[in-house]
């Protein structure tokens, strides 16, 4: 049994025997499957069509905290359900889980049946549709990269997440001999998440001590999203099936490198066209994609949040770290936030390299594509190409250093609220300003150290 399935296929391997568990699962705020598990004999009875869970899983941070003052749900609500959807086209087996199917779901008000709205999924859906209005489709691909600990995840709680032991002790990028000792843990990932019929190209050894990346084909938006919420949950469960742990934060140690989650983005007729390509004009770039661009421009501090989501993704913009710090594009440039690919080509395109591995690709790939979209309605003109090292420039955009700004860029985001709705665009703001309150209501490690005696 391998890759997605037809509801026929599921029948057989469910007749057969190879197949007696169904994974039903909806993407939260954060990016992360919540769902059910199915004697897969009922779902093929009965929770194929749908399903239902508590609309809390759509107000709540990482600690599943009933955080108050969401207008969607809450107490005075009474925390009702909403209806999960499967869909169906993301049926697949899991290979690295005995017996196992997962299928995605779309979340619907459970009365009327249309879809929430603030839902991840839905979100990125309605700038697809705003594209097939336009003619476009758009095509990504999320570089994602995390470390790998030779520690479990229960060891690193039960030491309060001190004493990391990463999978090697320099920094490995692109180094062969040194991922060959890490090819226990990458091999199953890569054989895993293939069989599971996401098409993974390779991994790699990234810029830090037990830092790696997996890559995964180009494909729709939505797909590409659905990819990579699984590969996330993949690749914790495959390094905890094998004792080990991996972390997606942005900035697990000061001392270390990043990780990020780089999205490479194009758009494409609908009847499969590169439509950012023109040979005749400079690097290949089209009208098109100049004005996409200059869109992610303009409002790319505004979409920051949804790059950027947490507290701890804005300790990763360090200049020199590959974690890019100023807003502007460049060619082949690495130290700049959005960097021309492909140049002159029919796989042109513009790498984001602002996410962090801790982004949901749902918010992250709708923002940068409503951003794209106000480009080319208002026929925005793009700003000369940066050259140099964007680092050390003073006289650019810089990408919002802090939660707190980001948060009020979105905020105050007329394009975000236009595309988006206001209710949704609230509904992430007030998240935010949750995070921010409870990091600065906490005592740090840091200032213990720095005052304990001191002070």
């Amino acid at each position: 049994m391998y890759g997605k399935l037809t509801m026929d296929e599921l029948t057989q391997a469910v007749a057969e025997g190879s197949i007696d568990t169904v994974l039903v699962a909806q993407v939260d705020m954060q990016g992360r499957l919540m769902g059910k598990r199915f004697q897969a004999e009922f779902f093929l009875q009965s929770a194929w069509r749908e399903t239902h869970s508590c609309m809390y899983l759509l107000a709540t941070d990482y600690e599943m905290e009933t955080v108050a003052g969401y207008r969607a749900t809450s107490w005075k609500a009474g925390y009702g359900d909403y209806t999960m959807k499967p869909d169906l086209s993301t049926l697949r087996v899991v290979p690295w889980l005995e017996g196992t199917a997962l299928v995605l779901v779309d979340l619907q008000d459970h009365r009327t049946h249309s879809d929430v709205p603030h839902s991840p999924r839905a979100i990125l859906r309605r700038q697809i549709a705003r594209l097939a209005d336009m003619g476009y489709q758009a095509k990504m691909a999320s570089e994602l990269e995390f470390f790998l600990f030779n520690n479990s995840f229960g060891e690193l709680a039960e030491a309060g997440y001190r004493g990391f032991r990463p999978v090697s002790a320099y920094n490995e990028d692109y180094h062969i001999f040194q991922t060959s000792k890490e090819e226990d843990v990458m091999r199953a990932i890569r054989t895993g998440l293939n069989g599971a019929g996401i098409p993974v190209e390779c991994t790699k050894g990234e810029a830090w001590a037990g830092q790696e990346e997996v890559n995964v084909a180009y494909t729709g938006a939505l797909e590409a999203a659905d990819n990579h919420v699984i590969v996330k949950n993949g690749c914790k469960e495959i390094a905890h099936a094998k004792g080990k742990a991996v972390t997606f934060m942005a900035k697990y140690t000061s001392e270390a490198a990043g990780s990020s989650s780089h999205v490479h983005q194009s758009l494409w007729t609908l009847d499969d066209k590169p439509a950012f390509l023109d040979p005749d004009q400079p690097q290949g770039m089209s009208q098109l994609m100049r004005q996409y661009t200059a869109g992610l421009l303009r409002h790319a501090a505004e979409i920051t949040y949804f790059l950027a989501p947490n507290v701890n993704s804005y300790k990763r913009f360090v200049a020199g770290t590959f974690a890019p710090t100023k807003a502007v594009w460049s060619t082949d440039n690495r130290t700049a936030g959005y960097r021309l690919v492909g140049e002159g080509g029919s796989g042109i395109r513009m790498e984001c390299r602002v996410g962090g591995a801790d982004l949901n690709p749902y918010l992250a790939f709708a923002a940068l594509i409503a951003a794209g979209i106000d480009g080319i309605e208002n026929g925005m003109e793009l700003e000369p190409e940066f050259r140099g090292d964007a680092y050390v420039s003073d006289s650019v955009p810089e990408v919002p250093r802090t939660l707190r700004a980001a948060t009020a860029a979105l905020d105050g985001s007329a394009m975000l609220r236009s595309a988006f709705g206001d209710d949704v665009v609230d509904h992430y703001v007030h998240a935010a300003e949750w995070e921010q309150e409870q990091y600065d209501s906490r005592v740090t490690d840091w200032e213990i150290a720095r005052g304990f005696e001191r002070a």
